[in-house]
């Protein structure tokens, strides 16, 4: 069952006049500055799993070159794990940095 453009496009507008229509505003209370350290806290903690998900999978590859003697897979496992791990601990390391 085929639409035609015009059908599709009815459908389009539609569905975007009922997402516009259908907006709940939001007040946000308290301090605004707890509402950016609440922000930087949490897209931190998604940057250290993925941190953590590439440590895991740099010391899997690094244990299978071990296994398959392959040197060049071996060297990409350490490079992995150290980036996992600079990325782990990225806001330690801006901390650090910046002196905070």
């Amino acid at each position: 069952m085929k639409l035609s453009k015009k059908k599709y496009f009815l459908l389009y507008i539609g569905f975007v006049l009922i997402l516009n229509f259908g907006i709940v505003h939001v007040h946000a209370e308290g301090d605004p500055l707890t509402v950016v350290n609440n922000l930087s806290n949490f897209i931190f903690a998604l940057i250290r799993a993925i941190g953590m998900i590439l440590l895991g999978f740099g010391v899997v590859q690094v244990g299978l070159s071990l296994k398959s003697h392959d040197p060049s897979q071996r060297a990409n496992g350490f490079l992995t794990v150290a980036g996992g791990i600079v990325i782990t601990f990225a806001k330690e390391i801006l901390n650090l940095i910046v002196g905070g």
